[in-house]
């Protein structure tokens, strides 16, 4: 029988939430030395040696702290912006970057993306978040991005201390800090808290081709449910679902345990996918989307083609971006999972 992941009552102990804060496993083995920049796009070589540069110095061993430091409860800072921030389109090599940025690093080091964060500082608390990570040497946070006012306010916070502690904090992200939030929130406390954000960030553009621009992957044909479950139950370490009962275990669960409602799991089967006009459960699995994706979970799809399971004014709101990467992703791990050599 395959696994039935809204079954499943997963439980995560801060530690663990913590130690999985690392590259996913395809920037597992990423290097500045095997970034290859397009040569006639020099922004992308001149943010390899910006990056190349922070990373000496991060290579070096943490200096110790003073006793004066240590009694005052200060921590060194470095030098000019504690943060740098890559922006620019798809495709252009920012999450390689960081992620070798990272791997040069002494430790301790954390790496997640702007999701992970967010849900991370939901699970521990902010106050419990600060103390962990205060800790960190390096913080780098992949695919920054702020939907709301309320996530602003709460990595902007997080982050202030975290600067006031020492950390570095280096970021991706395909829009500029303060044009993060515009067209979606007009609130004068939103701005104030994008403007107090951006002023961490030394920020650099890479430039190059925007694959925004080629469209979405071509969606495989959905399977009958039958054949979805067949190949599930044939699959060692499927998991299959339908649609309704996954997103209603999604609500039950805090989205940092999402990783660990996948724990052992092969592939993902799910059956009766449905157009969604719900915007919360579009957002959880969204979230799903990204972990799956992480782990390169395979997926086998019933119902709907994937790239109509978000409704088209959806795909032109606020969540726009964040639902165009889910299909991207969704799609690719269908392409695999559906093959006939799969």
């Amino acid at each position: 029988m395959p696994i039935r992941l809204s079954e499943r009552r997963p439980e995560v102990s801060p530690d663990r939430l913590l130690s999985e804060c690392v590259p996913p496993p395809r920037f597992a083995d990423v290097r500045f030395d095997t970034y290859r920049p397009n040569p006639a796009e020099p922004s992308q070589s001149e943010a390899l040696a910006v990056l190349r540069q922070r990373g000496l110095a991060l290579a070096e061993p943490r200096r110790e702290r003073s006793l004066w430091s240590r009694l005052r409860g200060t921590k060194p800072t470095p030098a000019g912006k504690p943060g740098i921030y890559l922006d620019g389109g798809f495709g252009v090599g920012k999450t390689h970057l960081l992620a070798s940025l990272w791997h040069v690093s002494t430790g301790p080091k954390m790496y997640c993306t702007f999701v992970e964060l967010t849900n991370l500082v939901g699970a521990l608390g902010m106050r419990s978040a600060v103390e962990a990570l205060s800790e960190y040497r390096l913080i780098c946070i992949d695919e920054f991005e702020l939907d709301d006012p309320g996530d602003t306010v709460l990595i902007s916070r997080l982050l202030r201390q975290l600067v006031d502690a020492g950390v570095e904090l280096a970021a991706t992200s395909n829009t500029l800090p303060d044009k993060l939030g515009e067209g979606r929130f007009q609130a004068i406390d939103f701005l104030r808290e994008i403007q107090a954000l951006a002023a961490h960030f030394d920020v650099r553009r890479i430039d190059g081709p925007d694959y925004r621009h080629r469209g979405l992957p071509v969606a495989p044909e959905p399977w009958p449910d039958t054949r979805v479950e067949q190949a599930a139950a044939e699959w060692p370490g499927a998991s299959c679902d339908h649609f309704v009962d996954l997103y209603h275990q999604l609500a039950e669960l805090h989205p940092s345990k999402y990783g660990a409602l996948l724990d052992g799991v092969t592939a993902v089967g799910i059956t009766d996918i449905r157009e969604l006009n719900d915007q919360n459960v579009a957002l959880r699995l969204v979230v799903l989307a990204d972990r799956m994706y992480d782990r390169d979970i395979p997926l086998l799809a019933g119902g709907v083609p994937l790239d109509r399971m978000f409704t088209p004014e959806m795909l032109k709101g606020g969540y726009r971006k964040k639902y165009l990467r889910a299909l991207s992703r969704l799609i690719a791990l269908a392409q695999v999972g559906m093959t006939p050599s799969s």
